[in-house]
């Protein structure tokens, strides 16, 4: 009766517009309680509601689907998938061992784990005639040994995917391909800090295929990632193409954390390339990765984050691999990676040229600009990108979407001008006030704010209004009590007064 009552009320007003101010502010609880429950809905989304797109997304989804009903169905139909294949792993005929040293380490009636689907996958990827769309030129950077260029496109249905072409000198493709295999190295020197922890789980010592464990660690926002991968490698006149991707293991059960990602893929292609010293010798070693995982992070922050990222954490590889060297070389015995690495299943030169005959090329690489944009798509409105991230700063903070990563993405659009670097710096400001105002010290990720920070001072002289910005964010700064910020800070405002 109170709800009829109130109704009645409002309509008994004067005017239609008070009648309808009144119905606003009226509904305006039960609006803002819907868009509350449909923001909470989607951060905690269960783990089964991300099972759809991964399966969708599978680069062989005929493949999938044959593995996930012969996992449902393996002991009334198994003998029907298993036709043209051996049990457990299966071994190509190019090698002359039997199988039933497989059968000793994976279970029988197993599908195979790594397969010719995926070496034509690769194959495709590395000779850039997989249908996919253009891809994006981001980085290229190099060293006094090595090499790095990459780029990276938006499929329309998926997660961000990346290739890279990273050359070392003075490397073999057979060293280069144990390091990259070599897990107990990875940990023991540490050149991949992210990896915290891996164990074998299965393998064939005669394919070399192998299903390990990895958990992974991940920026202070969000926790640790689980990755159940299946890995195998193929060799063709001393070019390797290794395949890891995700895949089902049943004898280990998903956990809460660290959270398991069930759709990962990483593969690539090594093989000897002319040294750029210029000398006509094959003395260096080219890598071509393609890489892609559904991480759990919405994909325009991960974007962001593997952008801001990603030359720190290439830079460490030519160390580790010269290390590498260097432990081989004094006579250090395998680890049992590294032996499994020298396992690799021969493919015939025809093959591979027969796989190239069949795929259409793929489309054009394009340049990235400064804004970091797709290439093509809906173009969203800045004050939607700005707005939306103060939203969702403001009612999401459970250590995945933190306000630190959510306001960087905020600020990565459109810098460059005197405009837009205004109104990055109205954001930055608008945000220190924010995180101010609730007591938070950690808004800012530190290198994208000093970054920020200094792109804006290199152009507060221009502008007056601009100039007035970078003082409040000064003192908004100074009481956040962001000591090497500041510090940096102070120094820009110093030389900019003398």
């Amino acid at each position: 009766m109170a709800l009829v009552s109130a109704l009645f009320e409002i309509l008994q007003r004067p005017t239609i517009w008070d009648v309808l101010i009144e119905l606003m502010i009226f509904i305006a609880p039960l609006w803002i309680a819907v868009f509350i429950g449909v923001m909470v809905g989607w951060a905690w989304k269960p783990n089964w509601a991300n099972l759809a797109p991964h399966f969708l997304s599978s680069p062989s989804k005929a493949s999938g689907l044959k593995l996930k009903l012969k996992l449902l169905l393996s002991s009334f139909i198994s003998w029907i998938f298993n036709t043209g294949f051996e049990k457990g792993i299966s071994c190509p005929s190019s090698i002359s061992i039997s199988d039933s040293s497989c059968s000793s380490h994976l279970e029988e009636a197993k599908p195979v784990v790594v397969g010719d689907n995926d070496l034509d996958h690769l194959c495709r990827l590395v000779e850039e005639k997989d249908d996919g769309p253009a891809w994006i030129h981001m980085m290229d950077r190099s060293t006094t040994t090595m090499s790095y260029q990459a780029w990276r496109r938006d499929p329309e249905n998926g997660a961000p995917q990346y290739r890279s072409s990273t050359v070392f000198e003075d490397a073999t493709p057979e060293m280069v391909r144990d390091f990259f295999w070599d897990d107990d190295f990875r940990l023991k020197l540490k050149w991949d800090d992210m990896l915290v922890h891996a164990q074998t789980l299965e393998e064939c010592p005669t394919t070399g295929t192998m299903i390990v464990q990895w958990e992974r660690k991940f920026p202070f926002f969000c926790s640790n990632r689980e990755y159940i991968i299946g890995r195998r490698i193929w060799e063709s006149k001393q070019s390797y193409y290794c395949v890891t991707k995700g895949v089902p293991c049943s004898s280990v059960p998903q956990r809460n954390k660290p959270r398991r990602v069930d759709s990962y893929y990483s593969s690539w292609c090594i093989r000897a390339v002319e040294s750029k010293r210029g000398d006509g010798k094959h003395t260096a070693c080219e890598v071509l990765l393609f890489h892609h995982e559904e991480m759990g992070i919405p994909w325009e922050i991960a974007k962001l984050g593997v952008r801001q990222g990603m030359w720190g954490a290439v830079k460490k590889i030519d160390p580790g691999l010269r290390a590498y060297q260097r432990d081989r070389e004094s006579g250090a015995p395998l680890s049992r990676c590294a032996f499994m690495a020298q396992i690799n299943t021969k493919v015939n030169e025809d093959y591979l040229r027969s796989l190239e005959s069949t795929s259409s090329s793929s489309s054009e690489i394009e340049t990235l600009d400064s804004s970091d944009e797709k290439p093509s798509g809906m173009n969203i409105p800045r004050i939607l990108v700005v707005g939306g991230a103060v939203v969702l700063a403001c009612s999401l903070d459970r250590g995945l979407l933190t306000k630190a990563v959510i306001f960087g993405v905020a600020r990565s659009r459109n810098i460059g001008t005197i405009t837009s670097i205004s109104t990055e710096t109205w954001a930055l400001r608008d945000g220190l006030k924010l995180a101010l105002h609730n007591g938070i010290n950690y808004l800012l990720v530190e290198t994208d704010a000093i970054n920020l920070i200094q792109l804006i001072m290199g152009k507060s002289n221009e502008n007056q209004h601009l100039y007035n910005l970078v003082y409040d964010c000064g003192y908004l700064l100074e009481q956040l009590s962001i000591r090497s910020i500041n510090h940096i800070f102070r120094e820009e405002m110093l030389m900019r007064t003398h």
